[in-house]
Formats: structure tokens, sequence, C-alpha cells
């Protein structure tokens, strides 16, 4: 039985400003401003104006047991529980009640496997980091394409998947116009460059055409790119994944291990909440979140000046409160954008710039979190070497 709005407001209805059943409820009185509920997440509006904060948050408590009686008679397990008494200026009260989650059908012994869990690691490859963002524009493949080029420049063996099959840019920042690609048997040999291996449906099919797919057929070209090209031995793989929670972050999620997710965000508000919406998925889908890059941290003029164009500040922030780790910030640059236009990642990590430093400090910070990542994971293992 689905928890619909109809019976959350009938038992928001059973109670009463003062608790004590013989005044009217919370809907008679006009005081439920607004109640919505979807796939266990319940919010409720309350007015109360004229109330202190204790009577408020009060009222409150009791609000949200209505909702956890209303959810245990529908039989729907609940995923969050959120009371806003907001109104005449009041703080919000916010209680989220996870309760544990239905098990896999085929899963056995005392802890089940999540589909991350259960999901294949790719031969070769000893970390997966996803690059994902709330929402489009915030520079996420600016962000995955110099992840990946830093990674490279450290040392490290990097691939780079371009996931994001409805917008792939990763031709343009990596200047892939004049390669072609090249199929030997039937895997896809990847493009090596920046020393970066890397491979995108851009080079796949006509430049100007758009990929109008329905989500199995955008679930099967990923799946394509991911096991049909040849990668060799890997220590990450950066996948840069369309904007918002859709079909390919899910498919992801099922075809392989990740080491954890990425999560770009601008400094903006509006940039925020989509933010958290995307970190909240990798975390449902039990994704580690190894941290979040301001993106347009700040602008950088031709005269050094910087300029705080969207606030900057305001991912870390978000980052602060959400309770995941801040990788750092990336300012906007002139030489950024050139360089993007260009295909010229490997660029914006010379010269000592503003730029160039804050990319480095981001790649560090990245390395830091992957390998404690991995030690939680249990993928890290002690090595003893005798001399």
């Amino acid at each position: 039985m689905t928890l619909s709005k109809d019976a959350i407001l009938a038992e928001l209805n059973t109670v009463t400003m003062d608790g004590s059943g013989r005044e009217g409820g919370l809907v008679d009185a006009g005081a439920v401003a607004k109640c919505s509920s979807c796939d266990g997440h319940v919010s409720v509006v309350l007015a109360l104006p004229g109330l202190d904060q204790r009577v408020r948050a009060a009222i409150a408590g009791r609000a949200e047991a209505a909702v956890r009686r209303a959810a245990q008679r529908a039989g729907q397990p609940l995923a969050a529980v959120v009371v806003d008494t907001t109104a005449e200026g009041a703080s919000p009260r916010r209680a989220t009640v996870s309760l544990p989650q239905a098990s896999p059908s085929k899963a056995s012994g005392p802890a089940a496997k999540t589909a991350q869990q259960a999901a294949p690691l790719l031969p070769n490859v000893r970390h997966i980091v996803a690059v994902g963002a709330g929402k489009g524009g915030v520079g996420k493949s600016t962000v995955a394409a110099n992840l990946a080029v830093g990674l490279a420049l450290r040392g490290h063996a990097v691939g780079l998947l371009d996931g994001d099959i409805y917008g792939p840019s990763l031709p343009t920042m990596l200047g892939l116009h004049s390669l072609e690609p090249n199929v030997i048997g039937n895997m896809l040999q990847p493009f090596l460059v920046h020393g970066v291996k890397a491979m995108t449906i851009g080079k796949l099919v006509d430049a100007e055409r758009p990929l109008i797919w329905r989500g199995p057929m955008a679930h099967g070209a990923f799946k394509q790119l991911i096991e049909q090209t040849e990668w060799g031995p890997l220590d990450y793989l950066v996948v840069d994944l369309p904007p918002g929670t859709g079909d390919v972050c899910l498919s992801l999620a099922q075809l392989l291990r990740l080491t954890g997710a990425v999560v770009v965000c601008t400094p903006q508000r509006v940039a925020q909440d989509d933010a958290v919406r995307a970190l909240r998925m990798f975390q449902q889908l039990s994704v580690e979140i190894l941290g979040v890059v301001e993106n347009m941290s700040y602008f950088v003029g031709d005269d050094g000046k910087e300029y705080d164009i969207f606030g900057r500040g305001g991912a870390q922030m978000m980052a602060q409160r959400t309770g995941v780790p801040f990788l750092g910030s990336i300012p906007i640059t002139m030489d950024l954008r050139r360089n993007s236009d260009e295909g010229n990642p490997s660029a914006n990590f010379r010269g000592g710039t503003a730029l160039a430093r804050s990319l480095d400090a981001v790649v560090q910070n990245l390395e830091a979190q992957v390998a404690l990542a991995s030690v939680r994971s249990a993928q890290a293992s002690p090595t003893l070497t005798i001399n």
C-alpha cells in the first residue's frame, strides 16, 4: 500500500495545537501549509503564527510522529521525514528518520550486499572515480578532464571515460577532432592524449548528430564504452557523468564497483541545492563521496584581481553542512577557458598560476581521499618490505 498525501493529512488532523486532543486538528486549524510524499520522503510545512519556538518545536514533534503512524498503517518504509516550521521567521525543525531498506531478493547471510558492493571490478583498474553534478553548466566535464590530466602528471596511469552520452564535450576539451577511432578485434582503442587514455561517444557518432535516446539505449551505449574499450592497466579511471540523477548514473553503479564520487558545484545556492541531490543519490547507491569541488569559485581578471562573481565559498559550506570532504576550489580564468576550447588542458598546470596551484591542490586532495577510501573498503593491504 502506498503512503498517500490524504493518509498523511488525515493523521495530521489528529494532532492538536496544545496536544490535549480537545481542539481541532492541524488540518482543520489551517496549520498545514504544505504536505508532500514521494518514494518514502515526506515533507510537511506548518504555518504557526504567533507561537514561540518552544511551542512550535513541540507541535512539529507531534506532527512527525503522526507521519510515522501513517507510514506504519500504509506499510511503507520511510527514507526521511522533514517537518518545517519556518513561518513567521522561526527556525526550522528538521528530523530525519532512516528505516532499514528492503534487502535484495538474492542476498543471503546476515548482511545483504548492496548493488554497488555486488558490482564487478574492472580488470586491471585500481580506482574508478565518478565525477557528477546535480545540474549542467557547473563545469563538471572541465573538472573531470583536469583531474585526469593532473593525476597523469603526478605519475599515475589514467583513463578518462566520457559518460556524458547526450552531450559529450571531451572531444573539444582534449583536442580529439583530428583523431580517428581505432578498433582491434571487437575492442575500441582509447585515444592517448595529454598522458591520458580517453574514450568518448563523441568520436563514434557524427559530431552534430543529436543522440535522441531513451534510457535503455543510453544504458547500452554506456555499457559498450566501458566493456569494449581496451583500457589496459590503470591506476585511475575517471568517469565524466551526465548532469542530474538519471539512467547513466544508475547504470554506472550497477556495472562497476566505484572507489567513490566527486561532486562538482559552483558557489551559488541554486547550484548547491542540485549538488546535494547528486550527493544523496551517490550515497543512496552506496557510493562513497570522495569530496566536493567548488568550480568557478572566483574570477581572475587580466589584472590579477579576484572577483567573487558567484559568491566564493558556498560549495565549501555545503560540503561542511553535509559532512563530506572538500577537495578545493578552482577559479575561472581566461586561460582556463582558452585551454579548454583549444583542447590543451595540460597548459592549465603550467606557470605557477593561481589556476595551476588550485588544480594541483584539488588533485592531491583527491589522491588522499582515494587512499582513505581504499583502506576503508579493505582494498588496500599492508606491505612488508625486507631489505
